[in-house]
């Protein structure tokens, strides 16, 4: 359920635009006639030779329909001094305002998504299954989207659903309006039915304009099933991302679309944390890395451009095909706080890009613009029937509660609410253990709404665990114990490490200057200030998740005596309003059960 995550070396045609609403513009060397972006035709001889398409784009919406709080709320942007700011942004009111304003004007405009619109949801859009954010995405005139890990959160029939409409099989209908399902087609290339060998969704989709075609093809990460629950992609089948755009562009042109786009559910991480740096400037602090790169590299030159995902960066990048030509690769961050324009120049006498014209930009979803109406309402219709659940108060904090490092107090107090949960099931419980991609969020002390400074309430505990996982018990052995901690790691995150958010009273050295599991030093890992005895049996919380081996965490899997309890969301809702009042609120957790040396 949780998203997990060879620098590219682009030539150097970016431009720098400091404006809170503008990004890196990157471009390729454009060596076309001098009416290839006009797109009008030349007195009474019909149109130009050229089509200048707008392709605006984002991902990993993940159900935010109202601006996001806090960290996962705002951008990074690089002044023209070298200093950055940060711009809040984000939420569907704004984003309908920027998409519209940004297609007037371009009468070739198509819309299309990198995955994850719906998944790990706030309440507003989780409780409903996420039918508000599939209303909002059809009000936004999304044109297509590939599916994500997280589309797969509730399974393939669930997604079904979300396509095709109808009431949820066991909630009903919340409305006295038959749920439609998605105006736009899911694409799911790589995502085969283990029974038939086809794919679940349609592999890909063309848009037509007139005489113009642009064909979409969508993927997710083929290692859906090691992030996503065991119950969610059963009997599914997921196949390589390169090899299964190049199938598919072979199959659109020989229907004749030569104008190819991939939207791709896997991504990169950028040297800057600025949405706006020069990803194609020369040196260091520039490029991309990541899996992505290695699938650019590999896509057929067919393919025109990557829509990208997953991991929640922003960036607009070249990385060269296999054909050695530069070709745009984009992302826009995550919850709707960015958008990507990128503009596509239609060749009508080969039907293909012109790649050499290609540019692109992101734009920030800034809030200094008017609202969008139907948007409001659509928000205000969910927030009335989510109001009776979501506004209750669960706790107090006396500060804001961060999602972010390493080792996160959110993190931490999520660890420490499972561990207090277990052992009400069991007094022996030792120990919890929470995943990072699993704390979506953490909780600011600012009031949201009406609730008052420090509340905690419902809506806000959901944004921050909105699985639905349940809290675990299993036993195992203490040199178990320290595997699990060293494949955080090694093994499949020894590239991308996992850490582990540890209950109170674990503690252990994270030696970042080693390789490998020996950056977990062995001898350093206690409870309670005693070393962790090999042989000896520990009783260990974890969400449902975890326990079934998930993130490539292999030895969760092979716990023994094993009880499943309630959910973690009222693990935690049970935790703050044991543990806190408005008279004494809980104080963030210190960060300093995991001694990091660097």
């Amino acid at each position: 359920m949780q998203a997990k995550s060879r620098p590219s070396r682009g030539r150097t045609y970016a431009l720098l635009a400091s404006a809170a609403g503008l990004a890196t513009v990157a471009a390729l060397a454009s060596a076309l006639p001098a009416d290839a972006h006009s797109g009008k035709g030349h007195g009474h001889h019909g149109p130009s030779r050229y089509q200048d398409v707008q392709l605006l784009s984002f991902n990993d919406l993940h159900g935010n329909l109202e601006p996001p709080s806090g960290s996962s709320g705002r951008v990074t942007e690089t002044q023209a001094d070298g200093t950055t700011k940060t711009i809040d942004a984000g939420g569907v009111e704004y984003l309908a305002t920027h998409l519209r304003e940004a297609r007037k004007g371009n009468p070739y405009s198509v819309t299309a998504a990198g995955g994850d619109m719906v998944g790990a949801s706030p309440l507003i859009s989780g409780l409903f299954h996420d039918e508000p954010t599939i209303e909002a995405l059809n009000k936004l005139d999304l044109d297509v989207t590939t599916v994500g890990n997280h589309e797969f959160d509730e399974g393939a029939r669930e997604l079904a659903r979300l396509q095709n409409g109808g009431c949820h099989p066991t909630d009903g209908c919340y409305t006295d309006k038959r749920f439609k399902g998605a105006d736009f087609p899911y694409l799911a290339a790589n995502v085969l039915d283990d029974r038939t060998d086809k794919p679940i969704l349609k592999p890909y989709w063309v848009w037509k304009k007139k005489d113009v075609r642009i064909g979409f093809i969508g993927v997710t990460l083929e290692g859906t099933p090691g992030i996503v629950s065991a119950d969610g992609v059963r009997g599914l089948a997921f196949k390589d991302e390169v090899e299964t755009i190049n199938k598919y562009a072979k199959v659109l042109q020989r229907q004749g679309v030569q104008s190819i786009v991939a939207l791709v559910h896997e991504g990169g991480f950028p040297a800057s944390s600025s949405y706006n740096y020069d990803c194609d400037a020369p040196g260091a602090g520039s490029g991309i890395s990541g899996p992505i790169v290695d699938i650019a590299k590999n896509v057929s030159p067919a393919v025109d451009a990557l829509v990208t995902g997953h991991t929640h960066t922003a960036y607009v990048c070249t990385v060269d095909d296999p054909a050695g030509n530069p070709r745009m690769v984009t992302s826009a961050a995550s919850f709707g706080r960015l958008y990507t324009d990128t503009t596509l120049t239609y060749d009508r006498r080969t039907g293909d890009i012109a790649r050499t014209a290609v540019k692109s930009a992101n734009h920030v979803v800034t809030r200094d613009v008017a609202k969008a109406p139907d948007m409001t309402a659509l928000i205000g219709k969910w927030n009335t029937l989510a109001a009776p659940i979501g506004n209750r108060a669960i706790g107090y904090i006396s500060a804001d509660v961060n999602s972010t490092g390493t080792e996160s107090p959110m993190g931490d107090l999520i660890a420490d609410a499972q561990l207090a949960y277990g052992r009400k099931l069991d007094p022996e419980t030792d120990l919890a253990l929470m995943n990072p991609g699993g704390v979506r969020a953490g909780l600011t002390y600012a009031a949201k709404g009406t609730e008052g400074d420090g509340v905690v309430t419902y809506a806000e505990g959901f944004t921050v665990q909105p699985f639905a996982n349940t809290v675990n018990l299993q036993d195992f052995t203490g040199a178990q114990v320290i595997q699990v901690l060293k494949e955080q790691v090694s093994g499949g995150n020894a590239a991308a490490p996992k850490i582990l958010l540890p209950s109170k009273g674990l503690t252990y050295t994270l030696d970042l200057t080693k390789t490998g599991a020996d950056r977990v030093v062995t001898g350093s890992v206690k409870l309670n200030g005693t070393a962790i005895d090999p042989a000896a049996t520990y009783r260990v919380a974890t969400n449902s998740f975890l326990a079934g081996g998930g993130d490539g965490f292999t030895t969760l899997g092979q716990g023994t005596g094993d009880v499943v309890g309630t959910d973690d969301l009222s693990a935690l809702a049970d935790y703050l309003t044991a543990g806190s009042s408005a008279a004494a609120p809980l104080a963030p957790p210190a960060t300093d059960r995991i001694t990091i040396v660097q």
